[in-house]
């Protein structure tokens, strides 16, 4: 075998491995995108799976039976790996802010209501759209407009837990 053909043998198998190793790397990053992707994907269809469950203001983690606003939210990521903790105050201290305008499927959005003043007091999560799927009052587990007249002015600020 000549010179020249070994050169051009090892460069094109130095050529090959850097292609799937470029390739490689970038098929890396897309799945860590799809992934965070999906895991919103799956919580949202588990939340939409007790879509008119009541409400009932302290209900207990774990129950399926009826939910209050934090308990849906632990329920559903719990199921899929994302552990939070039981009050939605506390649930605003997890994962990290995200701005309104930069809002993605499964973040949590966070709001005041009257019973808390100016602290937050209702969580629900971001389903896309401008709507979030949440529990409150008569229709139980239902989606709302974020940008609603009450929604809009109650919001404070939404966290990214996946």
């Amino acid at each position: 075998m000549s010179f020249h053909n070994t050169l051009v043998r090892k460069v094109a198998g130095i050529s090959l491995c850097a292609a799937i190793g470029f390739a490689g790397l970038a098929m890396g990053q897309a799945p860590e995108a799809s992934a965070a992707t999906s895991k919103a994907d799956k919580i949202i269809s588990l939340g939409q799976k007790y879509l008119g469950v009541k409400y009932r203001f302290g209900a207990p983690s774990g129950s399926t039976s009826a939910f209050d606003c934090s308990s849906f939210t632990q329920y559903i990521y719990g199921k899929h790996g994302i552990k939070l903790p039981r009050v939605s105050n506390s649930q605003a201290a997890k994962g990290y802010k995200v701005a309104k305008s930069n809002l993605k499927r499964g973040d949590l959005v966070f709001f005041t209501t009257a019973r808390t003043g100016k602290k937050i007091g209702h969580v629900g999560v971001y389903v896309g759209n401008n709507k979030m799927l949440h529990t409150y009052g008569a229709p139980g587990v239902t989606y709302s407009a974020i940008n609603s007249r009450y929604w809009k002015s109650h919001y404070v600020t939404a966290r990214r837990v996946l």
